[in-house]
């Protein structure tokens, strides 16, 4: 027979199953390294550990049964009573086969929820195929379909039970990635803070990373941290922190909204300084500035670190003049303010004529022409557009960028 022998769904408990997949995503967070889990794109990671871990629940073609040639064999059988010999006679081998979709992993699991019965098959993946086979001592129909349709029986009466505990694990492996991941990131951020606490350099050599496999099925590539990357220990801002950031300057600029004194007149300055006011005050350790030399020029927000001046998180603010200027201010911000190191960042715009609602189509068809585009990253609200980016001259390094709009038409 071709294919791996197994007792159908019954070779493995599923709460061992449970626990031994668990153990490999542990073990291949853990086996990464610091710079690895630092440094690497973490949504990535997380997207490419999700789908090498999915499975995907069995689907099988009953409706497409194929009977192989049956092989004829002289076998010595007993007579039919306890005085007649043994004699040779023809028996045919069967087997009957099906075409299967999913994760052929799920033929072992013995659900929580057991039929009490199984039966030897045989599982190929390439092509993908379960057979089972048995033996006909006469050429009698009526025997042949009664003996495939008890062995068919007998081999998949646990099919859905298996499916199902494979969905309950699909519907964990978000948290479990998360948990475990977070984890170690933890761990690993905690004794850099340490180190830096007690002025020990930290990783000033990064060795190469690794390369990595691909999940076939769902064609999502382990990522991976180019080997001119550097890691350090300079602060970061959070995932945590920059979703407050943008919080908060969403819900500063539609309460202005409804508040045309705190806008009239204003000009971009004018504009930017009332958001400069509420950050400044809210973050402990940092700082807040405007119109701040950084790289290539001036830009409108920079909250920094204020132990070392490390840049956090970079915004710039403009009027809406017209979807070239608003391409324009795109290529300037990324191309003139941000460095490698920055990660996170805002355009605000502020819409002066009527019909927002036009503008904000128009940005999410231009945006998506834009040459740093990467993907979208969803929306925070009818006018906080949620984008991710890639710098310009390293299109690996990924970058956080949120589109703004408030609208000040008075």
């Amino acid at each position: 027979m071709n294919g791996n022998s197994i007792k159908a769904f019954y070779q493995v408990d599923y709460n061992d199953f449970v626990q031994q997949l668990t153990e490999r995503i542990k073990n291949e967070i853990e086996g990464k390294g610091k710079e690895y889990i630092l440094g690497v794109d973490e949504d990535e990671f997380k997207k490419y550990l999700i789908s090498n871990y999915t499975i995907d629940l069995l689907g099988i073609d009953f409706d497409n049964e194929q009977i192989d040639k049956p092989i004829v064999k002289k076998e010595m059988v007993k007579g039919f009573s306890i005085y007649e010999r043994q004699y040779e006679k023809e028996v045919y081998h069967f087997t009957i086969r099906y075409s299967f979709k999913g994760s052929s992993i799920i033929f072992k699991i013995r659900p929580s929820h057991f039929v009490m019965t199984t039966e030897i098959i045989y599982v190929t993946d390439n092509p993908k195929t379960v057979s089972f086979s048995f033996k006909l001592y006469n050429q009698d129909a009526n025997e042949f379909n009664r003996i495939k349709n008890e062995k068919s029986r007998n081999a998949f009466a646990n099919l859905d039970n298996a499916n199902n505990e494979a969905l309950a694990w699909n519907s964990r492996l978000s948290e479990l990635v998360n948990l475990y991941f977070n984890a170690t990131k933890s761990k690993y951020e905690s004794e850099n803070n340490f180190y830096v606490a007690i002025n020990l350099k930290v990783n000033q050599v990064t060795p190469s990373v690794f390369s990595a496999p691909t999940v076939v099925k769902k064609i999502i590539p382990q990522p991976v941290v180019a080997k001119n990357k550097e890691f350090s220990s300079e602060p970061m801002m959070s995932k945590e922190i920059y979703d407050d950031i943008l919080k908060v300057i969403y819900d500063s600029g539609k309460n202005m909204e409804k508040k045309p004194a705190l806008y009239k007149d204003k000009d971009e300055e004018g504009l930017r300084d009332q958001f400069l006011f509420v950050l400044e005050s809210r973050y402990d350790g940092t700082t807040a500035t405007g119109e701040t030399f950084n790289r290539g020029g001036k830009t409108d927000i920079i909250l920094k670190y204020a132990k070392d001046g490390t840049n956090l998180f970079i915004a710039e603010c403009k009027i809406w003049h017209g979807s070239s200027e608003f391409l324009k201010a795109i290529s300037q911000l990324f191309d003139r303010y941000l460095t490698w190191r920055d990660s996170k960042t805002a355009l605000i715009i502020f819409v002066k004529s009527k019909d927002i609602t036009m503008i904000i189509n128009t940005i999410k068809t231009d945006v998506k022409g834009h040459e740093y585009y990467a993907s979208e990253n969803g929306s925070r609200g009818d006018s906080s557009l949620s984008y991710i980016f890639h710098m310009p001259q390293d299109r690996e390094k990924k970058v956080y960028f949120e589109i703004i709009l408030f609208h000040y038409d008075k």
